[in-house]
């Protein structure tokens, strides 16, 4: 399946270029980089100079295409990435 904006939440996001535009936590708004680890609650953001986790279900994270930005509510990434990514039904190993 191709990364597009619509199967974007059933994908791998560790590699994507991320950037928080919403969140509960207002100090979290802004922060911007690379996602580098991906847990259950949680995605790890490694910027220029530090590293943050951002959890999930509390904001919202727009992630650059190679064509378009796309704006994703985290609580739709809230899962085990294996499990998240299997969600096509098409998978091969479920």
């Amino acid at each position: 399946m191709p990364l597009t904006p619509e199967t974007l939440p059933r994908h791998e996001l560790v590699g994507l270029d991320c950037e928080v535009v919403a969140a509960s936590n207002l100090d979290a708004v802004g922060i911007r980089g690379t996602v580098v680890t991906e847990t259950t609650q949680m995605l790890t953001i490694e910027g220029a100079d530090r590293v943050w986790h951002v959890p999930k279900d509390s904001a919202t994270f727009s992630f650059a295409l190679s064509t378009e930005t796309v704006l994703v509510d985290g609580d739709r990434l809230v899962a085990r990435p294996a499990r998240r990514t299997e969600n096509t039904g098409d998978s091969l190993w479920r």
